[in-house]
């Protein structure tokens, strides 16, 4: 069975999306439904390792923790780790691939976009609930 998915949105980053979706995993799993946590995208600094390495982010880790999981780069294959105003590393399921400036999207695009698919299935094969956490949006 495929699993369904539940998506929490917002307008901005730190608006409150990660605490959503850990409470909703955590609500999901004391009742029995097999969930996992699914970002596709991460821009952060903040990054956990998962067991067998290979990094994501920590809130993808903590909302692992709350559905009772280990975290696995399937939870957030890419996460991007600024470098400076233009620029990040560039990490998909959990291994650093490449640097890249923010004109150069061409490339990320190419790597990226199956990579997250393929995290994306293996997740909706095993569970019955993805809660995804959609991207936020810069502050002004």
């Amino acid at each position: 069975m495929r699993a369904k998915t539940l998506m929490v949105m917002g307008t901005a980053s730190d608006v409150g999306k990660s605490v959503v979706v850990t409470a909703l995993c955590r609500a999901f799993a004391r009742n029995g439904v097999r969930v996992a946590p699914f970002k596709s995208q991460n821009m952060s600094n903040n990054a956990a390792v998962c067991p067998g390495g290979g990094e994501i982010g920590r809130a993808q880790a903590v909302q692992a923790e709350a559905c009772g999981l280990e975290p696995s780069v399937e939870m957030n294959p890419v996460l991007l780790k600024p470098e400076s105003e233009s620029g990040c590393q560039v990490v998909i399921r959990g291994r650093p691939r490449f640097h890249m400036k923010a004109r150069e999207h061409e490339r990320y695009r190419a790597e990226a976009w199956p990579e997250i698919v393929r995290s994306y299935e293996a997740l909706a094969e095993n569970f019955d609930l993805i809660v995804i956490e959609g991207a936020g949006g810069s502050r002004i």
